[in-house]
This record gives structure tokens, sequence and C-alpha cells, in this order.
């Protein structure tokens, strides 16, 4: 799997209009990373019967991660791929894919999937669920809701 730029604009967030309007060129982006599934490879068979899930990547806006994880620019917009690469094995079993461009591979696009990333909600709402729903965000949440138990 990668990311990358829809386009060459930065965004921002009209609250008044409800929606994003574009606010000049885009930043350069970062160098592309690739994610490999952390159960691949997988064989036709597994594809075609069960879930595949990518809840465990990780994004950025750090151009500096050195965890591997994928940067990202705020306020710009992005497409996810999904990248098949037909498994071609080292000497000591490894799945190694250091240039997609070289392996042989079939790209899947899901124009629904395009997003914006942001490093702070533009929405205050979605702050309040994000923040209610995130079992690691107990520092930002206001202690007078917390019930005697909580406490």
């Amino acid at each position: 799997m990668d990311i990358v730029p829809v386009d060459n604009k930065r965004y921002r967030y009209a609250y008044h209009r409800s929606c994003w309007l574009v606010a000049g060129k885009a930043d350069p982006p970062a160098p592309p990373r690739l994610y490999v599934h952390p159960d691949s490879p997988f064989t036709g068979d597994q594809l075609r019967k069960q879930v595949v899930s990518f809840e465990k990547v990780k994004l950025t806006n750090n151009d500096m991660d050195k965890h591997g994880q994928i940067v990202l620019n705020s306020m710009h917009r992005y497409q996810p791929r999904i990248h098949l690469v037909r498994c071609r094995q080292t000497d000591d079993n490894n799945l190694r894919i250091t240039e997609l461009q070289k392996e042989e591979h079939k790209t899947f696009v899901f124009p629904e999937a395009i997003f914006t990333a942001v490093t702070a909600y533009q929405n205050q709402l979605i702050t309040k669920l994000k923040i209610d729903s995130n079992p690691f965000a107990k520092g930002f949440r206001d202690s007078s809701r917390l019930t005697d138990f909580d406490r």
C-alpha cells in the first residue's frame, strides 16, 4: 500500500460554507513509502476468503520519521493505493520489495477513499467524537464527565 497526492494544491476548510477550498500550491511531497502488510505474503485463496485490514498503517506529518510511517502533508488531498505484488522469494525465504516498479504487480485505486490529511480536526464535533472513542485520549477528556468509579 502507498498513499499518493491527488493534486498539487493545498486546502483550507471554510467553516461558514462547510467545505474545503483551494488555498494555494502544494508543499513538496515527502518521498513515497510503501507499507507492506505485516501478515503478507498472502495466497490467492487467502485474499478471496478473508478480510485484509490496513488498520496498522501509521500516518505522520513528520518528514524525519524513522519508524516507517507514511509521511503526509497536512491540508493536502491523498489517494490510498493497494498493490498486489507477485511474490519473488529471496535466498533467505523473505519477501523484499525495494522498488514497486521493478516488481510484477497490479494496483487498485478506490476514488471513494480520497481524503484530506489534517493535524487538527476541522470540526469540533468530530474532535469530541474522536476523543470520546479513543482509549488513549484520557488526558483530553473533561474530568467532570468521569464517574466515581472511573476516578
